[in-house]
């Protein structure tokens, strides 16, 4: 049986996809033209975060997980402008991966809590 903690939180940030303003499959001036996100636009990213714990009584806090990773966006270790959801799990899994080695991971991140992407990460 594999064991689980999750935290959730948001924070703002304000993005952009340079390529939507040029690239024809997106910027199409028809009802699927979505060239606007070619422009910085603001959301509240919302974070869903799972890590693998070892034990019922929790070998990792989760209030203090959930304030450090928190911590990193607060200090600028990372930073969600220009990202995509992608990009920002990705960042935050590597952060994860450094502090707390050899768990599995999952990390969901969305734009506005409705349109996202998931990455899950599996220790070696």
């Amino acid at each position: 049986m594999k064991r689980f903690i999750y935290v959730k939180f948001q924070q703002e940030g304000i993005h952009c996809y340079p390529a939507a303003a040029t690239d024809p499959s997106l910027a199409t001036g028809e009802w699927d033209d979505v060239s606007f996100l070619g422009n910085p636009h603001f959301h509240y990213f919302h974070f869903n975060v799972e890590i693998e714990v070892f034990e019922n009584d929790r070998d990792i806090e989760f209030i203090q997980f959930s304030r450090w990773l928190q911590r990193l966006y607060k200090q600028e270790t990372l930073e969600l402008n220009s990202k995509s959801c992608e990009m920002m799990a990705e960042d935050l899994i590597e952060q994860i991966t450094q502090r707390y080695p050899g768990r599995d991971i999952t990390v969901d991140v969305s734009e506005d809590n409705i349109n996202g992407a998931k990455l899950k990460y599996t220790a070696e």
